[in-house]
Order: C-alpha cells, then structure tokens, then sequence
C-alpha cells in the first residue's frame, strides 16, 4: 500500500486531499496546527477507508520541528512515495504601501520556506529508491501578479520557480515533481485573507461557481495517478467562469 504525506490537512484542499487518497486506498499521514481537526480527520479516514493514518501536529516555518516530526515517524509509514506541500495562506489585500510586513513575512515564511523545509526533510527516502512525487500546491496568483496581491503573488511566484527548479535538480533521482495552481476556490482561504471578516470573504465568490476543494483534489489525485514514466510539471486550473486572475464572468 502507497503512503502520501499531506501537509495542511485539517480543512479546504488538504482535508479533501486526504479524503481522495484514503477513498484510493492510500495510506495518509496530514499534517497541522490544530491537533484537535487532525485527531477528528484521523478518526473519520480510518473508519471510512479502513487505512492507516497518522497525525504530525507542527507549523511548516518551525524548522526543527518539521525535521524531528519526519525523522521519528513510525516504520509503517516512513516508506512517503507521494509528497503534497499544501499548507499555504494569503493575509491581507492592501496596496503595497498599506500592507502589514507581518502579514508578509508570514506569508513567505509559510508559502516557501515551509515547501522549502518539508520536502527537504522527505526527499532522502525518495532519493534512495528513485522514485517519489511531489506535488506542490502553486496558485493563479504565480502565474499573473493583481492589484492588492503583492506579498501572497510574491510568494507564489517564488514557489512556482522553486517547483522548476526542484523538477531540474530532482531529474537525477527520477522524482516527479508537479507545480498545480488554482484559481479561484470557495474554501476557508478567503475568510483567512480577510481575517475572518464574512462580508468579504463572501464577495469574491457572488455570481459564479468557484472550484470547490473537491474538484481540486481530484485533480491532484489525476496527476499523481499517471505511469511511471508521466510527469505533469506544471498545471493551471480554474472554473469555467475564469480565465485568469483578471478575467472572471459573473
């Protein structure tokens, strides 16, 4: 039985993530910072699927914490042959001049460093079988930068060119590596964005069909189900309202 490592699993694209893969017959380790969501998803998975799960409660920017939490899993689940760096957030939507630099160093330290962190601490497996996926969850926003989008485009973009540049440098050790970008999708993401404010976090989606978290792993599930031999390098998907960040029919 294949094992895939998820990290930001407790809601949106991670949680549906790990739903996908245990429906498959993976076995699933999701990682965190709400203990209390990772222990309820466990419980759900294991019942449903009859997998085996395994929890790692750490934030991707403590990197010590990243490396102990990989380095002491269990035998069972030490053999990872597919990678998901999904833990990810945008705070805020403020010209340059207005944006909290918190917000920003958050951003990066979560969004890179934290993609950066975790696979560093997953690879050597990989490298030592040749063979291993790693699926980086980009965004549209890596793609075309918009108005009020600086520290989280900023970010994207950076991880985009760290998903080339892992898929260059990996081409040795025959590890697929796979940069996916949604646009937009009606998850927690917004109301994160805006810092629980409701009433515009439910703006951004009137007047279409967003992509739901569902549609989104079932896209990752495609990329990561190919042969051997078949490696999605990079992939955009939207909802059939948009066409990129600037063009969305309400």
């Amino acid at each position: 039985m294949r094992t895939v490592l998820i990290t930001g699993a407790t809601s949106g694209f991670g949680k549906a993530m790990a739903e996908k893969f245990a429906a498959n017959n993976f076995n699933v380790i999701i990682t965190g910072r709400r203990a209390d969501r990772l222990n309820e998803l466990k419980a759900q998975l294991t019942s449903t699927y009859k997998i085996q799960v395994h929890t790692l409660e750490f934030d991707v920017r403590d990197r010590a914490a990243v490396f102990s939490a990989i380095e002491q899993l269990p035998p069972a689940f030490k053999k990872i042959d597919i990678l998901i760096n999904n833990a990810g957030l945008a705070l805020g939507r403020d010209y340059f001049e207005d944006a909290n630099i918190d917000d920003w160093e958050t951003m990066l330290d979560t969004n890179v460093k934290g993609v950066m962190y975790v696979t560093k601490a997953v690879i050597p497996g990989m490298i030592e079988r040749k063979e291993g996926h790693i699926i980086n969850m980009g965004s549209i926003a890596g793609k075309e930068v918009y108005e009020k989008g600086n520290g989280y485009c900023s970010s994207k973009y950076a991880l985009d060119a760290l998903s080339q540049s892992m898929r260059v440098d990996l081409l040795r050790h025959k590890i697929k590596v796979t940069g996916i970008h949604p646009g937009a999708a009606e998850t927690e993401f917004s109301m994160v964005r805006f810092k629980g404010n409701a009433d515009a976090a439910d703006k951004i989606y009137e007047g279409y069909k967003p992509l739901s978290a569902g549609d989104v792993a079932d896209v990752v599930f495609f990329a990561a189900s190919l042969p051997a031999h078949v490696c999605i390098n990079d992939l955009v998907l939207t909802c059939l309202a948009q066409a990129n960040s600037f063009y969305l029919h309400r």
